[in-house]
């Protein structure tokens, strides 16, 4: 199994040959050097992750992203200053130093500042950016802790750089350009809201394609094992009451349900609750004696937004 310890030089040096898992604020990521086709090639050996699903370079400075991109459009450089370090990746044109494995031929690449300590610490003494996906199979429940990601990757990489429970639990909002217009191409841990109180109304193009054009835009993703129905809990119930479900509720446990058959997602009541808890509660879900999974959608603003995606995409509704 991968050695779970807290020294960033330990993980610096592991980088050095070969892949290890790195936290930061969003998901617990897979990293090596974005330069490097050798070790992008393992991230995508290790995930079992298509080779057409672009990787986010994660970059320390934008003294060092200066190096890696051709431009940067305005209102993209004003969401950046308002929000970098943070969950917010940017589709940028890139150099010819980013080689074509790490953003699958694409003209752009995906670039991010990430916000947890341990992982800037990490960047800032490497002499490479890092190409980070989510550390964990392809498809499955994004990890958000440590051990979610021994659980998954353990006996394929050597080193799990442990920097404790993500603070935002959802993967990073993707934004590019498309015709002089910006535009969200996934929701994330950063909110529609907050972005165009910066630079205004944006464009959401949320295709889910085989043929992506950022990462996380394919249909099926963030999938448990088991089967998973999202929707009004009182119309899935009248049909699955008798198949054994476990139910995910949003905040308020139901009366007409057992009690110890309910995962409530936030404590509190806020989508910032809910975002962190996601991914933790679908795999409690999906160890949960139960045969399907019934789930209902956070309110559809802030991050619920983001969260009602990734319910969506890890469902089977028809």
């Amino acid at each position: 199994m991968a050695k779970i310890g807290n020294l960033v030089q330990e993980a610096a040096a592991f980088l050095q040959h070969t892949v290890v898992a790195i936290p930061t604020e969003t998901v617990y990521g897979l990293a090596g050097n974005a330069l490097d086709p050798m070790r992008v090639a393992e991230i995508f050996k290790v995930k079992s992750r298509p080779f057409f699903d672009p990787l986010i370079v994660h970059v320390a400075s934008y003294t060092q992203l200066s190096a890696l991109i051709t431009d940067f459009p305005a209102p993209l450089k004003k969401l950046a200053d308002a929000f970098w370090p943070g969950p917010l990746t940017l589709l940028l044109p890139r150099s010819a130093r980013i080689p074509d494995l790490t953003c699958s031929g694409l003209p752009e690449a995906a670039f991010r500042m990430p916000a947890h300590p341990l992982v800037q610490e990490l960047l800032d003494i490497l002499d490479f950016p890092l190409a980070a996906p989510s550390a964990n199979p392809f498809g499955y429940v994004s990890p958000t802790k440590a051990e979610h990601v021994q659980a998954q990757l353990g006996t394929l990489i050597p080193y799990i750089l442990d920097g404790g429970p993500c603070r935002v639990g959802l993967e990073s909002t993707i934004v590019g350009m498309v015709a002089n217009k910006p535009t969200i191409f996934r929701l994330g841990g950063l909110s529609q809201e907050a972005i165009e109180r910066i630079i205004g109304p944006v464009n959401v193009q949320l295709n889910q394609s085989s043929d992506p054009r950022a990462p996380g835009m394919l249909k099926s993703h963030y999938s448990p094992r088991k089967s998973i129905l999202t929707g009004n809990l009182d119309l899935l119930l009248q049909r699955y009451a008798d198949d054994n479900p476990v139910l995910l509720v949003f905040h308020e446990f139901r009366a007409d349900f057992p009690r110890d058959r309910q995962l409530q997602l936030s404590l509190d009541g806020t989508d910032s609750s809910a975002a962190a808890r996601l991914f933790d509660l679908l795999r409690q879900a999906d160890d949960f004696p139960a045969n399907r999974i019934l789930a209902e959608f956070a309110p559809n603003t802030g991050l619920g937004k983001a969260i009602n995606d990734r319910l969506r995409r890890a469902s089977d509704n028809p």
